[in-house]
């Protein structure tokens, strides 16, 4: 199904299924631990080996010799896979630095051997049994210092595009404001932190392949395992039903999955692997570390004139700059604009994409700055930011939005919140001890539109199957899948079977991006589009008049039961959504705004969240309760990035330090207070035939930034450089009486 016009009305307006309330249909499953994920596929154990990563332990160097013997030697040890072993391997389009290292060695904790024994214990014992020498060499791993000699680089979120994106004479009109914002923000590196490490089992069947597997983006993570071991990728299957956990760090193919088949290869056994805590870290990606300026010049009135917002970061060769200005070229109005980003070479893991690459780190510094503007301005920073929204891209004026309700989120949300009672001067308001502060941001978030299949299946006893390779990464796809599957067909949602996350199935959009619900549910809209036509067709009715409602078929003045169509036999319907240019017409994103209440303790200076509101639009909201959990983890997520979350990097030797959840701090119970979540009601008949966009990623974006504006506004002093941790601002805290 191509999808070139705006939707028109079509069955899931109906919203009898689709947009309503209902519990995960796989929360039975994981509350009762029996889904099965990638670690716990218990038909292949009594065949499985353990296989255990031998990290490197150098960041740059090469390795001059490998001694394996002793390791070999150890009890149960079945085979021990290193570069040489392996043999000629390639690298994954999407991976940047090599998945098995040797001779030379590309950062720490890269792998460099995969031991293999009957059990997890032997296979660990062994492993450090290994002894690897080094030539170590000097590597760059002080971004600061990188970026003096950086290069200027595309935006990856807006390729093709200069590497200078202007608009007007933005020095000029900057020198020529009447108020004006000069200032440098910085974001530290940071760690997905899911929840289920990078896992997987392998089993070769002759010369074919079947990897089980921690993994968000089925197709990609097959064919680019088809490229590093250079087999043909319809030999290779993956299959990942449930996913605990990815934020961006299970997009791609990484270590685990690639040794796990290079042992069971050698080892002539399924072997699995779980990658142990300290190594993932530094073994696999990160969202990488940003250096910003950001320059804004406003007339006397407020209203901005000129706009630059330039970044760098840091990333393997080859590697992408973390795209922190993307939000800036469309968030607000300005007549002349700026937005650069420059990327730097370092000798760290590997840089990639974690939950809203780009505009995560990039609304950090934006919505501090927008509030320091403000308030040279003397203006609320509400109001501030509502005088400079705008209709059409600033970039490209003849491109509306298809949908913008940035100023509703803002007043709807100032109103609900109580912003009116927020005293402008900031260290005037205590409670006790407590220094309280209210914040505000702005809410991002771009959508995307991905191709997205499925195949839909009619059964004799009516019941309806779905099958698509999208996976269900803690984000509800099992149960929106099945809604709008029901919401098609005309059935309850209890009679949809949805399965997920198996490349024998039609590729989907997958899990990331913020881009998986809407092209997901898409792909089932267009597959029950062909399934309602074969129906129609069965029964005798016009497909274009045919409606599917309480497990029937009705049009004209006849009805039939939904199952008779398939009494002669199962009935399939397959296809995907593509999409034309409606993207290049209309600019397609998601807005929403953030409030925040705190205490700064006047004595000792920790901080304590009171309350936090997140006001989204993003298209339909598919399911409330599921699109709820996933703004408050991401609020959740924004509140570690604000006031803890940082990987510390040695620059002497060049690896994360805090390798582990004991020393990488992540928000838990006690840090979060309730949370509230409102929906404003929107459908965009410019996305796709569900009228749906994103919502997971919007909830972060600008949440830090709310929570820093609050810190000020609670004790006058200002962070720029997050995490917001004691040592930043302890000393600059108003007196105590």
């Amino acid at each position: 199904m191509k999808f070139a016009t705006p939707a028109g009305a079509n069955p899931i307006d109906r919203m009898a299924i689709v947009g309503r309330a209902h519990p995960r249909i796989d929360g039975p499953l994981k509350t009762t631990g029996t889904a099965p994920y990638a670690y716990e596929h218990q038909h292949l154990e009594s065949k499985l080996a353990y296989g255990c990563i031998v990290g490197a332990a150098v960041a740059k160097g090469r390795i001059t010799a490998i001694r394996v013997h002793e390791a070999r030697d150890a009890p149960g040890v079945l085979a021990i896979v290193t570069a040489q072993e392996a043999g000629k391997l390639g690298k994954g389009k999407r991976n940047t630095a090599k998945l098995l290292g040797g001779p030379e060695v590309d950062h720490y904790h890269q792998a460099i051997a995969v031991v293999v024994a009957e059990t997890f214990e032997q296979a660990r014992h062994a492993a450090g049994l290994v002894h690897v020498d080094y030539d170590r060499t000097e590597g760059r791993f002080d971004l600061a210092t990188a970026l003096e000699k950086a290069e200027l680089a595309i935006d990856p979120n807006a390729a093709p595009a200069p590497k200078e994106n202007r608009v007007g004479n933005f020095e000029e009109a900057f020198a020529a404001a009447a108020v004006k914002l000069d200032a440098s923000y910085t974001t530290p590196d940071h760690s997905h932190a899911m929840m289920e490490p990078f896992a997987s089992i392998a089993a070769w069947n002759g010369d074919e392949l079947t990897v089980w597997t921690s993994n968000q983006m089925i197709d990609w993570g097959r064919t680019d395992l088809a490229i590093t071991l250079g087999i043909p990728k319809e030999k290779v299957r993956l299959i990942s039903p449930y996913v605990g956990g990815g934020f961006g760090g299970k997009l791609f193919l990484r270590a685990d999955a690639l040794l796990a088949a290079l042992g069971a290869r050698a080892a002539g056994r399924p072997v699995k692997i779980a990658m142990p805590r300290p190594l993932m870290a530094n073994n696999t990606t990160h969202r990488p570390a940003t250096r910003q300026r950001i320059r804004i010049g406003c007339d006397a009135g407020g209203t901005i004139t000129a706009i630059g917002h330039e970044s760098g970061s840091g990333d393997q060769p080859g590697g992408s700059p973390e795209a922190a200005v993307s939000q800036t070229r469309l968030l607000y109005a300005g007549a002349n604009r700026l937005t650069t980003l420059r990327l730097a070479e370092l000798d760290l893991p590997e840089g990639n994409a974690m939950r809203a690459p780009g505009e995560a780190s990039g609304m950090m510094a934006l919505e501090i700055a927008i509030d320091e503007m403000a308030e040279k301005l003397g203006m609320d920073p509400v109001a501030f930011r509502v005088k400079n929204d705008t209709p059409v891209d600033p970039e490209k004026p003849q491109r509306r939005f298809s949908e913008r309700q940035l100023v509703r989120c803002l007043e709807e949300g100032a109103e609900r919140f109580g912003w009116s009672r927020r005293n402008p001067r900031p260290g005037q308001v205590r409670d006790g001890r407590w220094l309280v502060g209210f914040g505000v941001a702005a809410a991002f978030r771009n959508h995307l539109d991905m191709p997205s299949g499925a195949r839909v299946r009619l059964g004799r006893d009516g019941h309806i199957t779905v099958e698509t390779d999208m996976t269900d990464i803690g984000t509800g796809s099992y149960t929106i899948i099945a809604q709008t599957a029901a919401e098609m067909m005309g059935v309850p949602v209890d009679e949809v079977t949805v399965r997920l996350g198996d490349s024998a199935f039609p590729v989907s959009a997958g899990s990331g991006g913020q881009f998986g619900a809407a092209n997901a549910t898409a792909g089932v809209y267009a597959a029950c589009v062909k399934l309602r036509d074969a129906v129609a067709q069965r029964l005798g009715f016009n497909s274009a008049e045919a409606v599917f409602a309480d497990g029937r078929v009705t049009g004209g003045n006849r009805s039939a039961a939904l199952r008779e169509a398939a009494a002669a036999g199962e009935l399939a319907g397959e296809d995907k959504i593509e999409f034309g240019d409606l993207s290049k017409t209309y600019q397609l994103s998601t807005f929403g705004s953030h409030f925040v209440e705190l205490g700064v303790d006047s004595y000792t200076g920790i901080v304590r969240l009171r309350r936090m509101l997140a006001v989204c639009a993003a298209g339909r909201i598919l399911n409330p309760v599921s699109a709820r959990s996933q703004v408050i983890g991401a609020m959740t997520m924004g509140a570690g990035s604000a006031l803890m979350e940082e990987l510390a990097v040695d620059k002497r030797f060049g690896f994360f330090v805090n390798h582990d959840l004991a020393g990488y701090e992540v928000p838990v119970h006690a840090d979060i207070p309730h949370q509230e979540v409102i929906f404003l009601e929107e459908a965009d008949d410019k996305a796709n035939p569900m009228k749906a966009k994103g919502v997971g990623e919007l909830g972060l974006c600008g949440f830090g930034a709310a929570v820093a504006n609050a810190v000020y506004n609670a004790t006058g002093v200002r962070v720029r450089d997050y995490p917001i941790t004691l040592d930043k601002y302890l000393d600059r805290l108003p007196p105590v009486d």
